[in-house]
């Protein structure tokens, strides 16, 4: 296992992430890309602890999925199945998981800000802090995918998204774009750092 978490983890956070492994008896398994989510955790029937964690993550983005996922188990474990899975139980575990790991030989310095502050109020996904999301993609292998973030587009552009639905930019509101889906003219908001393709009409 240490062998397969090197390839994945930052070095200085394989061997921790080993012992938490461990010490919840999780059965991690490393999956292609989903689109919907970075990694996920359930227990079987047989009462395995199952985490998934999408491949294609980069190292850091690795660690904070897999210590959120882990997360999920530990709080599930001491305080009960009825608590709320991005609740305050939760919130309170992935913190404490987190804090060994927010520190510079782990992860680089111009993120260390961003996630400390991330921490004090950690969110159902990494994704929804637009700040520290651009900030972890800037760690992605690149790849000449012809996407763009939303941000980007200028208003009344068109823009596809993954699953091949297209919208048209219309506004900001507060913190999110409200973008009109063309084909039923639903308004939907967008995070600034979602990555979508532009179209030109």
């Amino acid at each position: 296992m240490v062998e397969i978490l090197v390839k994945y983890l930052p070095e200085h956070a394989v061997h921790p992430c080993f012992e938490l492994i461990k010490m919840n008896h999780v059965h991690l398994k490393i999956v292609n890309d989903r689109v919907t989510r970075h990694g996920d955790y359930r227990k079987d029937t047989n009462g395995y602890h199952l985490i998934t964690v999408n491949a294609s993550l980069n190292k850091y983005r690795f660690l904070i999925t897999l210590v959120h996922e882990i997360a999920h188990l530990v709080a599930f474990e001491k305080y009960g199945r009825m608590i709320k899975p991005h609740g305050n139980e939760w919130k309170y575990t992935f913190q404490q998981l987190m804090v060994p790991f927010i520190r510079p030989e782990v992860f680089p310095n111009q993120l260390l800000p961003l996630l400390a502050r991330h921490f004090r109020n950690p969110k159902a996904s990494s994704d929804t802090d637009a700040t520290l999301s651009l900030a972890l993609k800037q760690f992605d292998e690149k790849e000449e995918n012809g996407k763009i973030y939303v941000f980007e587009l200028p208003y009344g552009a068109h823009f596809r998204i993954h699953n091949g639905k297209v919208f048209k930019k219309i506004a900001l509101r507060v913190k999110r774009y409200e973008c009109i889906e063309l084909k039923t003219g639903r308004v939907y908001l967008f995070q600034p750092n979602a990555e979508v393709e532009q179209l030109s009409f």
